[in-house]
């Protein structure tokens, strides 16, 4: 079982910037497809937005419509972390964040069900 573990979420100002964090002990890290995806208030699970993804060797990331040219996922393997980093925040960005994890296949998946681990989220607030 893989156990992702997020932080660096909390309140913030619109316009502000905030950095998430994701770290697990899992030690074949490298080889996993890593996804954020977002849960607005009053959506549910399977509602997840995806944000953003990055394959195990750091390629071309993907970003979802919303947060292009905002956002940027980053990974560092030796450190079995992957980072996002958010500028520009708007309110439409208050959600809880969770990180995803993908073994196997190349390419970042966008949908939900084909991460198998997930973390508890942490929480982005967004005020006007």
């Amino acid at each position: 079982q893989v156990q992702l573990v997020e932080s660096g979420g909390g309140l913030v100002q619109a316009g502000g910037s905030l950095r998430l964090s994701c770290a697990t002990s899992e030690r074949t890290f490298s080889t996993y497809i890593m996804g954020w995806f977002r849960q607005a208030p009053g959506k549910e699970r399977e509602e997840r937005e995806f944000v953003a993804g990055i394959n195990f060797s750091s390629g071309t990331p993907k970003y979802g419509d919303s947060v292009k040219g905002r956002f940027t996922i980053s990974r560092d393997n030796a450190k079995n972390t992957v980072y996002l980093q958010m500028n520009g925040l708007k309110p439409e960005d208050t959600a809880v964040y969770y990180c995803a994890a993908r073994r196997g296949g190349v390419a970042v998946a966008v949908t939900t069900t084909l991460y198998a681990y997930w973390g508890q989220g942490t929480q982005v607030t967004v005020s006007s």
